[in-house]
């Protein structure tokens, strides 16, 4: 049927009106937040946007990370979700701005500094919020996330936290996590004087590290077999094949900004064989002569002076609060008969300690000295346990960190001993913590799953806890796991990497929370798997 006359014309009417106000409509700002969040640059101002359309719900169950959160309160509500439109926000003015970009970054989300909206994500620093150092609080309500903390790490650490849930379950269920860890060393120990490891390999070990909260590196690069690091006060000592401070300083503010401080080992009186081969006069040596393997003549005063040289200059270079001085496996101490067989160093004891002078009263001396040294430089001294030697005219100062690895050495001591006189430790314990390449002198690889099943940060030595009164973050500060490079070509970098992944997994667990985990090994391997970076 045709139409009307009148009706066309309305009908065009209409349809003409219509056509403008979609016009008009598009015009104008939307409100859309998908919109708004692609018009926002990094860091920029303006208004929270308003989602026009419904925001993702996050799941329904408890948080599931790696470590563990240590508290979750579940409540009602449909928790949180990154969606288009989600900003990370911070005051841009303060201290967490690193943080909020990382975050952005790693979820691929805009950064702004004010006006948090729903389905946002806001960082907050509180200096007297009750957090602990590393500690924070993640609260999920009105589905936006708020990060509260006192520190700059315990900020990162619920970044950390916020990631892994959203790798793993997608977004944070509604309610709050409190968390914090429970030791505050907490790390790997590398040997690179041994084993050679390119910048990149240990720059990768670092967001490892960072992605379990971990939070100390300690380098072990002057051994026997090289020296690894630049030195620019003595250059002789240095190895072929060694990373220069620029590439050092690459690594360490790669560290900083994930809150982990890189500790420098400068070993002595033993392990110094890579220093001694451009320093012959320097080697002690036995009756016959011969050379007593990385051991310097601790009386001579030009031995004093070299490291002394170079913990000066590494603690320039390093500037994290520790510089570990070794002091472990110095031959002389480790004879039967110290005395009768360095009759010099037994005469040189006797000299400045009296008649009842020993070899190792010289030992406790020398690395009471790079002590002094190493506080003179601002930095806090540890030493392994077989450098603190008992009962003699000599004892160590009290003002130094002990990392505990062994009671093989002869005259082997309980940690309690070390607790009992005022010297905290730093938890090593060789029978869990030690993965030696090529598994000489019956050590074995260790696994993740025995130490995540019976291994406890105060578990010090074999496999029993120190008693109750010492089983504490001011007695047993934390622990450290090691990779030693004994028989250096046993693996390749890579197959090293992938050997210390299960046992970083389970230290990083057991230092953040000593409790018995409420996963089994399979779920937890399954679990990190799935939320730490590949």
């Amino acid at each position: 049927m045709r139409q009307a006359p009148w009706r066309i014309f309305a009908l065009v009417g209409a349809v003409a009106v219509i056509a403008t106000a979609l016009v008009f409509t598009v015009a104008r700002p939307s409100g859309d937040p998908h919109d708004a969040a692609r018009s926002h640059t990094p860091q920029g101002r303006g208004d929270s946007p308003s989602p026009a359309t419904p925001l993702p719900t996050g799941p329904g169950e408890a948080p599931e990370t790696v470590p563990a959160v240590r508290s979750f309160e579940p409540a009602p509500g449909p928790g949180w979700a990154p969606a288009d439109s989600t900003r990370v926000v911070t005051d841009p003015d303060g201290p967490l701005t690193d943080e909020a970009d990382r975050l952005a970054d790693e979820l691929s989300l805009d950064r702004a500094d004010e006006d948090p909206g729903a389905g946002d994500i806001e960082l907050r620093l509180d200096e007297d919020a009750d957090t602990g150092d590393e500690g924070y609080r993640l609260e999920t309500d009105e589905q936006r996330v708020t990060i509260t903390s006192a520190t700059e790490a315990g900020a990162f650490y619920g970044t950390v936290t916020l990631v892994q849930a959203v790798r793993g379950q997608g977004g944070v269920a509604q309610g709050v996590i409190e968390d914090q860890p429970d030791r505050p060393q907490r790390g790997l120990s590398l040997d690179t004087a041994r084993k050679h490891f390119d910048a990149e390999w240990i720059e990768q070990r670092l967001h490892e590290m960072a992605d379990l909260k971990l939070n100390q590196l300690q380098w072990h690069f002057s051994d026997d077999q090289g020296f690894r690091v630049e030195s620019e006060s003595h250059p002789e000592i240095v190895s072929d094949d060694h990373l220069t401070k620029d590439e050092v300083r690459s690594i360490i503010r790669l560290a900083e900004s994930l809150h982990i401080t890189v500790i420098p080992e400068i070993d002595s009186p033993g392990h110094l064989g890579a220093v001694m081969a451009a320093h012959p006069d320097l080697q002690l040596r036995e009756p016959d002569g011969s050379e007593t393997r990385g051991a310097i003549d601790i009386t001579r005063p030009e031995a004093a002076e070299i490291l002394d040289d170079l913990i000066r200059e590494y603690a320039e270079l390093f500037p994290g609060d520790y510089l570990h001085l070794g002091g472990d496996e110095y031959a002389a101490v480790m004879r039967q008969d110290p005395e009768g067989t360095y009759p010099e160093l037994a005469q040189a004891a006797r000299e400045q300690f009296g008649d009842n002078g020993t070899v190792a009263d010289l030992a406790t001396a020398w690395l009471n000295d790079r002590a002094e040294t190493a506080r003179e430089a601002g930095k806090i001294p540890q030493v392994w346990n077989d450098g603190m030697h008992a009962g003699g005219e000599v004892q160590p100062d009290h003002d130094r960190e002990v990392t505990y690895w062994t009671g093989r050495e002869i005259g082997a001591r309980e940690p309690v001993e070390y607790l009992e006189g005022g010297w905290p430790l730093i938890n090593m314990n060789s029978e869990y913590l030690y993965y030696v390449l090529g598994e000489p002198n019956e050590f074995i690889y260790p696994t993740g799953e025995r130490i995540y099943d019976e291994w406890t940060p105060d578990v010090v030595r074999g496999s029993e806890p120190v008693p109750d009164e010492f089983a504490n973050a001011d007695d047993v500060l934390g622990g450290r796991f090691a990779v030693w490079c004994d028989l250096a070509d046993a693996q390749t970098q890579e197959e090293v990497a992938e050997g210390i992944v299960g046992p970083l997994r389970a230290v990083a667990q057991k230092l953040w929370d000593p409790r018995e985990p409420a996963l089994d090994w399979a779920a937890f391997s399954e679990l990190a798997d799935r939320v730490t970076a590949d």
